[in-house]
């Protein structure tokens, strides 16, 4: 008489210690966050396709298009600059703009704006207007503004530098 055992492990290798474990959550994370990025690139993409928008994109991920140039200085960071600004999200609900609020002022690279907004400025002169997509990693993040602009926003501004000094 035979007797047959078929003894199969499930068990998964675990990490070691504490240091593979967090490795690990990373890796995760940053295959969650590009496919995030990925998903936020295509949904601009559509949305640029369907207005017949000429854009460009920079290494971040900001889609910029100058479509009207003016006859001004160079943006700099360190200087203060002031815009014209419309800023909405992708379904056209516009959340902020000048003509309510005033025009949008601050020093270039050292004030608390969107990291989108100063990357996309730094490529104008005064005088330009320009549209710009900032994804939600050069916007408002995760959180949103906590008023008008809701969590993992893609944001459309559309600006023109007005004063650059």
């Amino acid at each position: 008489m035979s007797v047959f055992s078929c003894r199969r492990s499930y068990h998964t290798q675990q990490p070691s210690d504490t240091e593979d474990v967090i490795g690990l959550q990373k890796e995760a994370m940053m295959q969650f966050n590009q496919q995030l990025v990925e998903e936020e690139f295509e949904e601009i993409k559509n949305f640029v396709e369907q207005r017949n928008w000429n854009m460009t994109t920079t290494e971040t991920g900001l889609w910029i298009e100058i479509y009207s140039k003016g006859e001004g200085e160079k943006a700099v960071k360190g200087k203060i600059v002031a815009l014209k600004y419309s800023l909405s999200l992708l379904d056209g609900a516009v959340c902020y703009d000048s003509s309510s609020h005033g025009l949008k002022t601050f020093r270039l690279g050292y004030e608390d704006v969107e990291s989108g907004l100063t990357e996309g400025v730094l490529l104008m002169s005064a005088g330009d207007k320009a549209r710009m997509i900032l994804p939600p990693h050069l916007a408002h993040g995760i959180a949103g503004d906590g008023d008008c602009i809701p969590q993992r926003a893609i944001i459309v501004y559309d600006v023109e530098l007005v004063n650059n000094e």
